[in-house]
């Protein structure tokens, strides 16, 4: 089983690497976001208390993030290994999915992300803004505090990652082929 923690900033190419990479390598793709919509949409016990807290403007506790991942994982027992998009975004959750990947006897075994300069992720952005509809794409100003807060949350995983020696940063800029080809070096290596 090979688990990766996808990471990069808005714009990097998250999404579309990660329809191509568990294709390639057989792998479940698990994204945050959609485990969220997923849930809520059909009020199940984990979906309605998080729409509780969002309701509130409030961040859902990493407790229901985690046992709505933890329920994704068994759901797909038979699984080739993961690929976490979105999760984790903090050191307590890091910990809880390390705990939770042992008592399977399993880990993560590289957090790799997607780094591009911040200029590109803001054009890449504004031009998807143009045809995705998504008002976040739209406005230079919240696609740079996007970006900020991505950097702001993800440094203290990068370490995390780093003291296990687990992190592989990615250059993310060019053909969609080259940066597959990429990440797919990085994952071959792991699965040695």
């Amino acid at each position: 089983m090979t688990n990766i923690v996808l990471f990069g900033p808005p714009g990097a190419g998250k999404g579309t690497q990660a329809t191509i990479l568990k294709d390639k390598y057989d792998l479940i793709h698990i994204s945050t976001g959609d485990v969220f919509r997923y849930n809520i949409k059909n009020q199940t016990e984990l979906g309605l208390s998080a729409k509780s807290y969002m309701d509130k403007g409030q961040l859902v506790p990493d407790e229901v993030t985690i046992n709505m991942l933890q329920a994704e994982v068994e759901k797909n027992q038979d699984a080739n290994g993961f690929i976490f998009d979105g999760f984790p975004r903090t050191e307590a959750q890091a910990d809880a999915l390390d705990t939770f990947l042992e008592a399977k006897g399993t880990k993560v075994h590289a957090m790799i992300a997607l780094e591009v300069e911040d200029d590109i992720l803001v054009e890449r952005l504004l031009e998807r803004g143009k045809t995705s509809g998504r008002a976040d794409d739209a406005d230079e100003e919240v696609i740079r505090n996007r970006i900020k807060v991505y950097y702001d949350e993800t440094a203290i995983l990068k370490n995390y990652y780093q003291k296990k020696n687990r992190y592989f940063g990615v250059n993310g800029v060019g053909s969609i082929e080259e940066i597959t080809e990429r990440l797919s070096m990085v994952i071959d290596q792991l699965m040695k």
